[in-house]
């Protein structure tokens, strides 16, 4: 599967967690199926440490289908739920809500993954001073936290 992780926006506030989103993107050739996707939390790794395995948050479901070149808005928190706040719209994008509870991206070097039978699809690895706050594939070096 072809998906990109293109943006990473924590939210301003705690509880505001509708407006923590990420911008999905399938720069491959065929249309991909999200359903049954995992998604899993995890930390950067500290120079010496073994990788920490994650903690699944939940799975996507029923998912969605991205055509390619198609790109998604992926928001964390409930659509309903006004007190999360008000999910952020791009024009030409669908919504997506993963239903948290809680925000995602706690601290810089914060790892959202996608997997499908323990197969790593997708993967974000968040620094707020990056651009658009996604470190650049291939980047594993430790994110400073602030």
């Amino acid at each position: 599967m072809a998906l990109q992780f293109r943006e990473a926006h924590a939210a301003p506030e705690k509880k505001r967690i509708n407006e923590e989103y990420f911008v999905l993107e399938n720069d491959g050739a065929t249309a991909v199926n999200t359903a049954r996707l995992q998604v899993i939390s995890t930390r950067v790794p500290r120079p010496g440490q073994k990788a920490p395995r994650g903690s699944m948050l939940g799975v996507i479901d029923p998912g969605f289908m991205l055509q390619p070149g198609e790109k998604i808005l992926v928001v964390s928190g409930v659509p309903g739920k006004k007190s999360h706040g008000e999910p952020p719209a791009r024009e030409g994008m669908r919504t997506y809500h993963l239903f948290q509870q809680e925000a995602l991206l706690a601290a810089p070097g914060t790892v959202i993954k996608l997997a499908l039978n323990q197969l790593e699809v997708a993967k974000l690895i968040y620094d707020p001073k990056a651009p658009k706050g996604v470190v650049p594939a291939g980047s594993e070096t430790p994110v400073e936290e602030s």
